[in-house]
């Protein structure tokens, strides 16, 4: 299958390229003024490689896959248009009021710990454009109190007047019974109709989230409706270029929840951390193809730091309450660590904390990017240390294609690192190499660690431009890294190996064994009713995106508990209907299992009786998948990759020393090259320290290992 797989990131838009059977990477610099104009240039450069024009290539591509990082982005710009929100009369202030510690959802360590100046986020909507309106329906979705219609009229006009662009609806109970919440857009299609140059976007919180949770599901609807514009406008001049161009078949987004879906029935929030999800996904294929049990996924790019864990063969590993900025949402995505440390972080010197440097979380990203990009900025960073100390080749750099200016790095340093600490440059250029490699190195094994894992137990597979170049620096007590020739472009890559994927998530309390008799529940028609709800939507949505709904396999998760515990554990569904107390059985059993192997044997509680909370659908349409084949091993003698020698600054060593350069193109299976040594390719660069050594294996990956 011919596709195209993009993932924009903060620096640079990657693309891999699957053409005629061969596969090819590329790189640009991301275009934050537009990303329709890197997205185009990636392609471009990408049908140039294989001798065609860009509308010469599109029409043969069967499937264009899309990561992004716009609603980040336009999140933290605070650029949405003025909303408004419609609730239940005496619930206007949920919102506002959030939950206990909302007012550190979203900020780092260093600033919570600063308790004077905290504060909770300035609202997306205001207090005078949130309305409460007559209506109510209890826990059990029935209506006791039907919508007072002139009332929801009269608020309505009253919002309008008062400038909204967008209304939210979001009713108490309303995902259980969605009559009150689609009468009211109803009245508002009524009111100001979709024809009208003053169209207004109508939201219901109870179709964006499903579940139970009034504050996580009003603030998913929120998010959405803040963004959907934005993104709309971007993503639909990235739609128009393409069509012009004779492309034909279906954009498909990356999903937070490890799906993928058309981009015209996807929601904004639900995009929100697409990058590294996919990334984690490409590494779970590539661990299966290795056959590699536990990886710990790391990327570094050029704004963040991405950390994901592919635990015995599994990456069902959830956030059920995540953060967007600074609001927690009832949106499930699969769990990712992201900090702000990528090549082009900012260094800095805190002089309220005797002069500590400090690394990131600011990025100067592509615009104006490092001091040594010579395109305005004036800050040092990350990559600017790595020049000054040797280990990027200024000639080099980007393949050649972006000649980056040493002196301006040492300039940068000098000034705002050097001078400050009293030390020289070189010296100052090292601390910042070694604050970064430890602020990720603490990343990783925090979310190992705190997962209850070790180190030792890993693989560390590298990804991003700046990885390579810094994994001997954080893969830590990991024993080994592994780097593929895709290493650059590894969330683009991950998409490539993913499977078109819907998910459905719906509230449903359900007692599948009594507490204190266990006796197990006979509400199979609940369950089945349930079940097959969501896979009549999954139905119609594969239809829609032109697919062949028979084809699909449809995989059934339950969120449970047991009696007396707050936390909900995710398990695999043995079964997807119920037909006799055996299957209620298997499906307790098996959460007993995935309970027992995610914390321990002696907190299996069944006796406290066994709950459902949420049933979660999977939709499932597999994609052909990109195959890493063995090679015959040619030697362990890597001389004829070898382009010369420079000099390179060594910690261990203390000083600067000739080190051999290799081209990371060159090198064959069965190579091996004793550090110290540096590896060029064309978008990343290899640091091998003198400890270690790295060699190529018989499916081109490169081991780096002590």
């Amino acid at each position: 299958m011919n596709s195209i797989d993009i993932d924009v990131g903060g620096t640079f838009t990657d693309l891999v390229l699957h053409y005629d059977g061969k596969a090819l990477i590329k790189k640009v610099p991301t275009t934050p003024y537009d990303l329709s104009v890197c997205f185009s240039r990636v392609i471009e450069e990408g049908a140039t490689a294989v001798g065609k024009k860009m509308d010469e290539l599109l029409p043969s591509i069967d499937m264009i896959r899309y990561s992004t990082t716009i609603a980040m982005n336009r999140l933290i710009e605070r650029k949405g248009p003025r909303l408004a929100l419609i609730t239940t009369e005496g619930h206007e202030d949920v919102v506002l009021i959030g939950r206990g510690a909302q007012w550190i959802d979203g900020t780092r360590v260093q600033e919570r710990r600063n308790l004077a100046i905290q504060k909770k986020p300035d609202p997306l909507i205001p207090r005078d454009m949130i309305v409460g309106v007559k209506e109510r329906v209890d826990s059990r979705g029935r209506v006791i109190r039907p919508v007072d219609e002139n009332d929801v009229r009269e608020k309505i006009r009253y919002l309008v007047n008062r400038g909204a662009r967008g209304i939210v609806i979001s009713f108490l109970w309303g995902f259980l019974n969605p009559i009150h919440e689609r009468r009211v857009k109803e009245i508002i299609r009524d009111e100001y109709k979709e024809f009208h140059i003053g169209y207004l976007p109508v939201v219901l919180a109870g179709q964006v989230v499903g579940k139970l949770g009034e504050y996580e599901r009003t603030m998913a609807a929120i998010l959405d409706a803040y963004l959907q514009r934005s993104m709309q406008i971007e993503l639909s001049a990235m739609w128009d270029k393409l069509r012009e161009r004779g492309y034909t078949k279906p954009l498909l987004m990356i999903q937070s929840s490890g799906g993928i879906a058309e981009v015209f029935r996807t929601t904004a929030s639900r995009t929100f951390n697409s990058g590294p999800v996919s990334g984690l996904m490409g590494a779970h294929h590539v661990a299966q193809s290795l056959g590699y049990q536990n990886v710990v996924m790391t990327d570094m790019g050029g704004t963040s730091f991405d950390v994901g864990l592919v635990v015995k063969d599994s990456v069902r590993s959830y956030d059920f309450r995540p953060i967007i900025d600074r609001w927690m949402v009832g949106i499930t995505m699969i769990k990712t660590l992201s900090i702000g440390a990528g090549g082009g972080s900012i260094a800095s010197v805190n002089k309220l904390l005797q002069n500590r440097v400090q690394v990131g979380p600011r990025s100067a990203g592509s615009m104006p990017g490092p001091a040594c990009f010579s395109l305005g900025g004036t800050d040092p960073t990350v990559t600017d240390a790595d020049v000054v100390l040797g280990y990027i080749n200024p000639e080099y750099y980007y393949g050649g294609r972006m000649r980056l200016d040493k002196n301006r790095a040492i300039q940068a340093i000098r000034e705002k690192i050097a001078k400050p600490l009293g030390v020289g440059i070189e010296e100052a250029a090292s601390i910042i190499r070694k604050i970064v490699n430890g602020n990720m190195a603490s990343a990783i094994m925090k979310e190992v660690h705190l997962r209850g894992y070790s180190p030792e137990d890993f693989i560390l597979f590298v990804g991003g431009g700046a990885g390579a170049t810094h994994a001997e620096g954080f893969k830590g007590d990991i024993r080994k890294a592994v780097t593929f020739p895709f290493s650059p472009v590894f969330c683009a890559f991950g998409s490539s190996t993913m499977d078109i994927m819907h998910v459905y998530e719906v509230s449903k309390k359900i007692t599948l064994m009594s507490p204190g008799t266990q006796q197990l529940s006979e509400e199979f028609a609940t369950f089945n009713t349930t079940v097959e709800g969501l896979i009549e939507q999954a139905r119609k949505d594969l239809l829609g995106d032109g697919l062949d709904p028979q084809k699909a396999a449809y995989v059934l998760e339950l969120d449970m508990l047991y009696g007396g515990q707050f936390h909900v554990k995710r398990a695999l569904s043995p079964r997807l209907s119920l037909h006799s107390t055996e299957d209620v059985r298997a499906i307790c059993d098996a959460f007993n299992k995935e309970f027992s192997e995610a914390f321990s044997p002696f907190v299996v509680n069944p006796e406290g009786g066994i709950f459902i909370e949420s049933f979660i659908l999977k939709a499932i349409v597999s994609t052909p998948k990109v195959e890493m084949p063995k090679l015959p091993l040619e030697g362990t003698d890597p001389s004829a990759a070898r382009k010369g020698e420079r000099s390179v600054y060594w910690p261990e060593l203390k000083d600067f020393r000739p080190t051999p350069i290799f081209t990371q193109e060159s090198l064959r299976p069965g190579n091996v090259i004793q550090g110290p040594a540096v590896i060029e390719g064309e978008y990343t660069t290899i640091v091998v320290p003198p400890s270690m050594r790295f060699s190529i294996d018989e499916r081109s990956l490169g081991i780096l290992e002590s």
